[in-house]
């Protein structure tokens, strides 16, 4: 029987690998388990920190020559909608989310599939098969949730999960402080809904709801385009050398 150290965990390096948003440049990562009791409040500390987690393992950038990585929180309970994101909130007005327990499915798993067909082809999971989707939501030893996202029409009546036409899907750590947003996919078809930016502010209304401070939404990468809608969601902190500052952009783009 494998015996896993809940009061000080391993931390592991990977080796140089072709980063995935910068040409040119190579990534490496730290790394240790999220497993047994701990997990949770071991969770909390390093996502908190700067990491991320991808099943049980708990990650963050350790890169030799690059500093470009930069973890965001939104500060929820001071977030205020801009005039477009009112517009993305009324254009998805007739979906309904729904938090459910972290349980994979096939309806998940086809809209996850359509997604990376049409927007992830080359990407690192473009060949995830069902088994390796259902352990991406499964193997978690901390609070993990699936949000589902669902269409109602004008005669459909939504009372939980199975019922209405499933559009986007969130996976999401619940945190002692805040939302982690883990991964989300969305139906490609509805590109003009803008789904990413939707969930994001789903998010956003859940945490204040639970009178939780922060959103978190990962890593920000300076000098990626792709990564560059994190910065809409104002106001936010970055992790840096002094720890979680607020972030000023007016500030940083004079």
């Amino acid at each position: 029987m494998t015996h896993h150290p809940t009061q000080s965990p391993q931390f592991f390096l990977t080796a140089p690998s072709p980063c995935p948003y910068l040409e040119g440049q190579f990534e490496r990562k730290v790394f240790t388990h999220l497993v047994g009791d701990k997990a949770p409040e071991m969770n909390d500390l390093l996502t908190q920190g700067g990491f991320r987690r991808s099943q049980n393992i708990a990650y963050r950038p350790a890169c030799e020559t690059c500093r470009a990585c930069v973890s965001v929180r939104i500060l929820a309970q001071e977030f205020t909608t801009s005039r477009n994101m009112r517009r993305v909130i009324q254009r998805n007005s007739d979906l309904v989310g729904a938090m459910h327990d972290a349980q994979p499915s096939t309806e998940q798993y086809s809209l996850f599939r359509s997604y990376l067909d049409a927007r992830h082809r080359r990407g690192g999971m473009s060949d995830m098969t069902v088994l390796d989707y259902a352990m991406m939501v499964e193997d978690t030893h901390v609070d993990t949730k699936v949000i589902e996202y669902r269409r109602r029409g004008p005669d459909t009546f939504i009372t939980g999960k199975g019922q209405g036409e499933l559009i986007a899907v969130a996976l999401t750590d619940k945190m002692a402080d805040g939302l982690s947003m883990v991964y989300s996919y969305f139906n490609p078809d509805f590109e003009d809904r803008s789904l990413g930016t939707f969930m994001i502010l789903d998010h956003i209304a859940r945490a204040r709801a639970m009178g939780l401070p922060h959103v978190y939404l990962g890593y920000w990468v300076n000098g990626s385009r792709k990564m560059n809608y994190k910065m809409r969601f104002m106001p936010q902190e970055h992790l840096g050398p002094k720890g979680w500052e607020r972030y000023d952009h007016e500030a940083v783009s004079r």
